[in-house]
């Protein structure tokens, strides 16, 4: 059986790969991002979910994603450079993916299997919930703030 936890994303700024497998036994929010959306203040919140969380095993990953209103058209490097001046982004970051256009990352494939194409993000700051063994535990709307009741208590 497929989970999560099969899938790798490129890590930003070209270092070693973001294994999903490597955060077996910790609960992750994946969360599609761009940094020239209306929704760009979701990263404080994030990061503080992050920060408040992450010693209870919650992992947030945001990968950038120019899919949707090109609102993420930087290099890699201008992306982590705005995320840390701008928000203290300290989440780690995958390199920029596909959601809509072709070669697709692999692991919105595996979304819409799983729930199909209602799950998959519309805009930017989507957020999945992936479980300890790399099930998917939950999608929550762009619109969704990270500190919402619904997302903090899952």
């Amino acid at each position: 059986m497929t989970t999560a936890h099969d899938f790798t994303f490129k890590q930003l700024n070209g270092a070693a790969p973001v294994a999903l497998k490597d955060f077996a036994g910790k609960v992750v929010l994946l969360v599609n991002v761009a940094s020239a959306c209306g929704l760009t203040p979701q990263y404080g919140p994030l990061e503080k979910l992050y920060e408040d969380k992450k010693a209870k095993g919650l992992v947030v990953l945001g990968a950038p994603c120019n899919d949707f209103g090109a609102q993420e058209s930087g290099t890699e490097g201008e992306i982590g450079a705005f995320c840390e001046t701008n928000f203290g982004v300290t989440v780690p970051m995958t390199g920029k993916v596909s959601i809509v256009n072709e070669p697709r990352q692999p692991f919105y494939d595996w979304v819409k299997g799983e729930l199909g194409a209602d799950a998959l993000p519309k805009w930017n700051f989507h957020k999945y919930l992936i479980g300890k063994n790399g099930e998917l535990l939950g999608t929550f709307g762009s619109r969704m703030e990270p500190n919402a009741p619904e997302i903090v208590a899952a």
